[in-house]
């Protein structure tokens, strides 16, 4: 099948923020408008993507599971950009993670062909929404979690709409949000996969962000108790289907290398499985929860990549940044930009003056002096420096924190080149 999106040959106008013309102009011609953000050449607030940084982001994390013995399904909920998730793909990812029902269609649509949606989908009225989804791609090879009898009934529906000879059940368990709690679930889980129609045994799954708290040696506790519990399971799934290739899932951004020491070797022993973690907001990293999370992977001892030792903090490069107008400096100390909480997330911590442009040119040293406060719906409040020199028309980059939380708030992202100059156009699909 061969994919056209909706936005291909579309005329993007000013009903989509950042795009400055009024009659539009085609998606496949954005990148020969030399469009700056810098030079406010942007309908602001925009949000961008530095395309050097996400392929370096990339080649780095590929490089490190390789390296580490594991695979990656990257997470498309953080940006729901089915061209991103195709590059990831290309350039070496296992297959794709999705979150419901609505993000595997996206997906499926625009071409990808090895799915996990990573989580459970309700009840038997999903099970034939989904049945009636796969029935569309009967090439697929998807992967879906159950943690109970009732969610594995609802696969079963699944699988029997869309008419499939098997369909990949990842038992998961889990703490602090889904998944079995103890041995009785995951066995009753098992027998109800092995008892029904069109099911098989996919192997197991986990998230262990679920289980962090703020104290990293806490945290540290609770990931190893769960990596013994996921073992554990897999040792029970093992038993039940000896001889099928079977997944081992779990590792978001923060705590894939934890994830990894724990996981690989006993895939490697089991001979026949495979790590697949799901990380995604870390091939475009942050200055704010991910650049953290990255100085904690470095505590930990940094990313190990064939022998030699990264700094995680050092080698990850934010991607995203968001783009906005000083609008009024209505009193001394205070200036009010323009974007607020439906452009940029804020609950992992708020923008981060970067740096400041006039007329195109950077003003050396005045970022330093700006910080977020709060936000309205579009309005950033920043105190100022008494002696700054802010003025209104100056145009501020902004870093942010959490990926998933910003992008969802945008349907185009813009690509920019290493002079900052925007390539072309993302769409995202959120629904």
């Amino acid at each position: 099948m061969q994919f056209l999106s909706r936005w291909d040959s579309q005329r993007l106008s000013t009903t989509i923020r950042g795009i400055p013309l009024v009659d539009g102009v085609a998606t496949e011609d954005i990148g020969s408008q030399r469009w700056s953000p810098a030079r406010g050449d942007l309908a602001l607030p925009a949000l961008t993507l530095d395309e050097a940084a996400f392929a370096a982001n990339r080649d780095l994390f590929l490089k490190w599971c390789k390296s580490a013995g594991v695979a990656v399904a990257p997470h498309a909920k953080t940006p729901m950009s089915p061209e991103l998730a195709r590059s990831l793909r290309v350039a070496g990812a296992w297959g794709t993670t999705v979150a419901n029902i609505q993000q595997a269609a996206v997906l499926l649509a625009s071409g990808e062909r090895r799915l996990l949606l990573a989580n459970e989908i309700g009840g038997l009225a999903a099970g034939r929404r989904l049945g009636a989804l796969l029935s569309a791609y009967p090439d697929v090879e998807f992967h879906a979690f159950a943690d109970s009898p009732a969610a594995v009934a609802a696969l079963a529906e699944a699988a029997r709409v869309a008419n499939r000879r098997e369909l990949s059940v990842l038992v998961e368990l889990g703490a602090g949000r889904a998944g079995a709690r103890d041995r009785a679930a995951i066995e009753a889980t098992i027998a109800a996969v092995l008892a029904a129609d069109r099911l098989v045994l996919g192997g197991v799954a986990t998230y262990e962000g679920a289980v962090a708290t703020p104290d990293a040696d806490n945290t540290m506790h609770a990931i190893a108790a769960l990596m013994k519990r996921t073992i554990e399971a897999l040792a029970m799934v093992r038993a039940a289907a000896p001889r099928l290739p079977l997944i081992i899932s779990a590792g978001g951004s923060a705590y894939f290398d934890v994830v990894a020491r724990a996981l690989a070797p006993v895939a490697q022993a089991d001979g026949n499985a495979t790590v697949v973690l799901r990380s995604g907001a870390l091939f475009f990293a942050d200055h704010g929860i991910y650049g953290r999370a990255f100085a904690e992977l470095d505590r930990r001892g940094g990313l190990l990549i064939d022998g030699i030792r990264h700094s995680a903090s050092d080698s990850f490069r934010p991607a995203l940044t968001l783009w906005a107008e000083v609008l009024s400096r209505p009193e001394a100390g205070l200036a009010i930009a323009g974007f607020g909480m439906r452009d940029a997330s804020f609950d992992q911590g708020l923008p981060v003056p970067l740096s400041i442009f006039r007329d195109g040119v950077e003003r050396n040293g005045l970022a330093e002096t700006l910080s977020v406060t709060r936000l309205n719906d579009q309005h950033a409040f920043l105190s100022v420096a008494p002696e700054s020199a802010l003025a209104v028309g100056d145009i501020i980059a902004f870093g942010i924190s959490h990926p998933c939380t910003c992008l969802d708030r945008w349907r185009v992202i813009f690509g920019l080149d290493v002079d900052g100059v925007v390539t072309r156009a993302l769409p995202t699909q959120f629904g």
